[in-house]
């Protein structure tokens, strides 16, 4: 394309693709130079698409692990795609996206999708779901009894020590999860006034096991809010962290007696959150339901040895694959007793079970079924009993889910 190339970014460049970006979310205002994602970001991993040396694309990539069943694993945290008004239907996107992707070390690459249809031209599966809740308090109470613990109120920013011992713990068990280093707990308990929207600054509340062990937290945020009829305040929960059954339990109840709120909200809540079944009428929680974490298989031997299975198998998958060759074709995927000695192979056997790498890329995580794809045409069964092996072997028995967007 005359006029049209692809390179790194650079730190002098960060202005200038962050201006692409605010514009292609409808974001307004300059870029703030001392907003805090800037301590977070490597500018090196960013592509810029360039039209006669001006900035017209972006795509990024956060460079985290990420949770997958059994393990936790370097993944490309995709972000920061956008092309210029002007610069559309150029093919600038394919072009950002398949050098981000024929370049990452990683096995597999991560994104929420502001639209779905986008990113399933490149082979990202829908992996997770996420349920968000808007609850009026005063029609739900927590069942069962208050635990032994005690809960401690804090500032987030002065308990990171505390908070990213929890998380550490807890992410080693629940896939979708992205690990955080010391400039990410940084950057997420980072609380500009200017970016509260109303609400008190964020707040943290501890909580301690009978030995003073800290076993779960939450961090949350409240909105004044008054009527003719008295006061109905929110509890925006931004997270909640339970390393036990007492920590979650007591740290809901909390969040549903703050005084002076009648809402509680909490966004990024798995389909299992424990709260469905800790209070006593969920239908008012009023859960809703959308679209999580979207996953894209770059290496395909590597990412399918790199997590463990709920069940042994022995399957011959037929893999299709547009964008990266070297997934395509025939692979024998064996594990062994335990889910382990888990062996990804290319092989002239038949196939088993045919697909394309996107089908694998949802199923990844364990949480989207590949009998579910089955039925719909996108999983086509070769040998009688292969999807129902193959199924419950992908699976998981903890839902995968992201508490952030990156």
């Amino acid at each position: 394309m005359t006029g049209y190339s692809l390179r790194a970014a650079t730190t002098a460049d960060i202005d200038a693709f962050a201006r692409v970006i605010r514009a292609a979310f409808n974001v307004t205002g300059e870029p703030d130079p001392t907003d805090s994602i800037r301590t977070v970001l490597d500018p090196s991993r960013y592509t810029l698409a360039e039209f006669d040396g001006q900035i017209v694309g972006t795509a990024g990539i956060f460079t985290r692990d990420l949770a997958v069943p059994g393990a936790v694993i370097p993944a490309a945290h995709v972000t920061g795609v956008s092309v210029a008004a002007t610069h559309t239907r150029k093919g600038l996107l394919r072009r950002m996206m398949t050098e981000q992707l024929t370049t990452a070390p990683e096995a597999i690459a991560v994104l929420w999708a502001s639209e779905g249809r986008i990113y399933q031209r490149f082979g990202y599966g829908l992996a997770s779901q996420n349920v968000s809740i808007r609850a009026d308090r005063r029609e739900l109470s927590i069942r069962g009894a208050a635990g032994t613990g005690t809960l401690r109120a804090a500032v987030p920013s002065e308990v990171i020590k505390e908070l990213s011992e929890v998380y550490r713990r807890v992410l080693a068990e629940q896939p979708g999860w992205s690990s955080r280093d010391d400039a990410w707990w940084a950057h997420l308990t980072s609380d500009p006034e200017k970016q509260r929207e109303g609400f008190t600054a964020t707040r943290a509340v501890l909580y301690e096991n009978e030995a003073g062990a800290v076993e779960g937290y939450t961090r949350y945020r409240v909105r004044n809010e008054w009527d003719d009829n008295g006061p109905k305040g929110e509890v925006n929960v931004v997270e909640l962290v339970a390393a036990t059954p007492d920590a979650a339990a007591a740290l809901w109840r909390f969040l549903f007696g703050v005084d002076l709120t009648r809402t509680v909200v909490k966004g990024l809540s798995s389909v299992d959150e424990p709260i469905f079944h800790l209070v006593d009428e969920p239908r008012r929680l009023g859960g809703k339901v959308g679209d999580g974490l979207w996953v894209r298989i770059v290496d395909l031997p590597r990412a399918l040895t790199s997590r463990r299975y709920a069940a042994p198998v022995d399957v011959v998958l037929d893999v299709t694959d547009a964008l990266l060759p070297a997934n395509a074709g025939r692979w024998r995927l064996r594990v062994g007793a335990g889910g382990a000695l888990v062996n990804c192979s290319p092989t002239d056997a038949p196939a088993d079970l045919s697909c394309d790498v996107l089908e694998l890329g949802a199923a990844y995580l364990g949480g989207t079924k590949l009998g579910a794809l089955a039925a719909t045409g996108r999983v086509q069964e070769h040998r009688p009993g292969a999807v129902a092996a193959a199924s419950t072997a992908f699976g998981w028995h903890v839902t995968p889910v992201s508490i952030e967007i990156f």
